[in-house]
């Protein structure tokens, strides 16, 4: 059940409504919206009687939400979300690239790519200090240390830091040095660390799960919406079929189909949704033709010698190339990417 409320309702009248939801035992969810405020209703097992807050004041409708996924549903807010980070918004007008290597190995790698990725006008740097690896021997991040030089490399060239948190217990100390927590897509189930993340109300960039539907990707996120942190952004990066030539193939059906059922933002990831560095400029500038908000693009000064997903990595020319193309791209689909 979805309780809209008139533009004019009072603090009192709202909290008056949301009084009457915990009296039932269900949890409020307050949604601003541009035009109005929304109360959303979850933890009923069934339906729920919109006579009990129709005639509360300042109510103006009760809207059944069928969907599962009530808070990130479209249904529930109709206007699209958009996530405010240091330097950039995700889901508005422009077009955002977060733009990294898969690892970060040193100091000097990671000032060397943000340096780069900045003056081709990414705004985001990604790169992983944790890394759940398939293999236990292979390279699994340099954890804080690596944290600390994310963090310095932001500061540093005015880019706001993307990285993945793989489990609860480190939650608050990669909270304390980026400025969005990535769930990967192994961990798109893990549910005591969606919701650990969504007590943290920081934004959040959750990927698709290696075999999930768009229904489970999106019920993931009604996890974290569950526990009041509303500032969620997915990203498609590619499910796993019967395909071989691919690491993954990349369900750019996802980007319109999620447009039109959530008000979140959608990002692609081209690097792990192929696999392939030769692959990764075609499918970022048909993601942005198909409307996504933003790209993930894994860029390494030598990925032959990258610890991990070199075969991916784009070489920093070839960045650069891509990023040429993007702005054209962008421009024809509505979207800036803001000239240097």
């Amino acid at each position: 059940m979805l309780i809209i409320m008139d533009n004019a309702a009072t603090d009192e009248q709202i909290e008056i409504v949301e009084d009457k939801i915990r009296s039932m035992g269900w949890t409020p969810h307050e949604i601003p919206g541009a035009l109005r405020i929304a109360i959303g209703i979850t933890g009923n097992k069934g339906a729920v009687d919109a006579g009990l807050f129709s005639n509360l004041a300042g109510v103006v409708e009760c809207i059944p939400v069928s969907k599962p996924y009530k808070l990130v549903s479209r249904d529930v807010k109709p206007e699209d979300t958009v996530i405010k980070l240091p330097n950039v918004t995700i889901g508005g007008k422009e077009l955002v690239v977060m733009a990294g290597p898969c690892s970060v190995e040193s100091r000097s790698q990671i000032m060397e790519v943000a340096e780069f990725v900045k003056s081709q006008g990414a705004q985001v740097l990604r790169g992983g200090a944790y890394k759940p690896r398939t293999s236990p021997y292979s390279f699994q991040g340099l954890k804080e240390e690596g944290l600390k030089y994310l963090r310095e490399a932001g500061e540093k060239f005015g880019l706001s830091v993307v990285t993945e948190v793989k489990d609860t217990e480190t939650v608050p100390l990669v909270s304390e040095y980026c400025d969005m927590l990535q769930i990967g897509a192994r961990n798109m189930h893990n549910f005591s660390l969606l919701e650990a993340i969504g007590r943290t109300r920081k934004p959040v960039l959750l990927k698709r799960g290696l075999a999930a539907t768009v229904e489970e990707w999106l019920m993931a996120a009604e996890y974290i919406a569950s526990q009041g942190n509303y500032e969620i952004a997915l990203c498609e990066r590619g499910i796993r079929t019967f395909e071989t030539y691919t690491r993954n193939t990349l369900d750019l059906n996802s980007v319109p189909l999620v447009k039109h059922l959530s008000h979140l933002p959608i990002l692609v990831d081209p690097s792990h949704g192929t696999g392939s560095w030769e692959l990764v400029a075609p499918m970022a500038m048909a993601s942005v033709a198909a409307g996504a908000d933003g790209l993930l693009v894994e860029v390494h000064p030598h990925p032959e010698k990258a610890l991990s997903d070199g075969k991916q990595s784009l070489r920093p020319e070839k960045f650069a190339e891509l990023i040429e193309k993007l702005r054209k791209i962008a421009a024809s689909c509505d979207k800036s990417f803001g000239a240097l």
